[in-house]
């Protein structure tokens, strides 16, 4: 999943809008930034094989430090614990890891079986929507639309660079994730792990977001 978990970054930060969008979006991508770090170091990896499901051409052979279910639970709990030390208030915390977690879960929805519970066990999960162009676009495309709508009605503005912060955002997330089936495949799996350290940008955009905008409460006020 791609515009998937942005979406839930989207959510966690109307859920509360105290803590900054950056540590929301630096949640909801955590794995995937640390994905090609370890791919690059020969930790993890990954095959590009065309038409091993219909929205990627990508065959995940081993990332359990990464993106098993018990590393999303330690890399949350450690970003909750660099978060509380870095100021953010401690009720956002639970959700602050949760948000981690649920990459795991929104991977299981897509990914063909692939997904392990813990680096030392054998069994892989993943439920295949990534199987289907269309049913990738109307489910991935719905919790999107979701979380765009409310994300606006949460934020407000503070000058045209709030503006064009957001709709840039939103915008060439869409982009991305829509086309990626229409794309040509990278070469090799050292190339798309290289490609793949571009979605780092992603922590100084949210940074720009909040630098740009505020948000008006969980409920829409204030």
């Amino acid at each position: 999943m791609f515009v998937g978990h942005v979406a839930v970054a989207m959510l966690a930060a109307r859920a509360r809008p105290r803590t900054p969008f950056v540590w929301w979006m630096a949640a909801a991508n955590l794995v995937d930034l640390v994905w090609p770090l370890l791919l690059l170091a020969g930790v993890e990896t990954v095959r590009v094989a065309p038409g091993i499901t219909a929205f990627t051409p990508l065959a995940f052979e081993s990332y359990p430090w990464t993106h098993s279910l018990l590393a999303g639970v330690l890399w949350g709990a450690a970003l909750a614990g660099f978060a509380r030390a870095a100021g953010v208030e401690r009720a956002a915390l639970p959700l602050l890891a949760a948000t981690v977690v649920s990459h795991w879960l929104l991977d299981w929805l897509t990914h063909v079986p692939d997904l392990p519970l813990a680096p030392w066990l054998a069994g892989r999960y993943g439920l295949g929507l990534w199987r289907s162009v269309p049913g990738t676009l109307v489910v991935e495309g719905a919790l999107w639309l979701a979380a765009i709508t409310l994300f606006l009605r949460a934020r407000r503005p503070t000058s045209w660079a709030g503006h064009l912060a957001i709709w840039s955002f939103v915008l060439l997330n869409t982009f991305i994730w829509a086309s990626g089936p229409f794309t040509p495949p990278p070469p090799d799996a050292r190339s798309l792990a290289w490609f793949a350290l571009v979605g780092w940008i992603v922590v100084p955009w949210a940074w720009w977001i909040d630098r740009t905008s505020s948000g008006r409460g969980p409920l829409g006020h204030g």
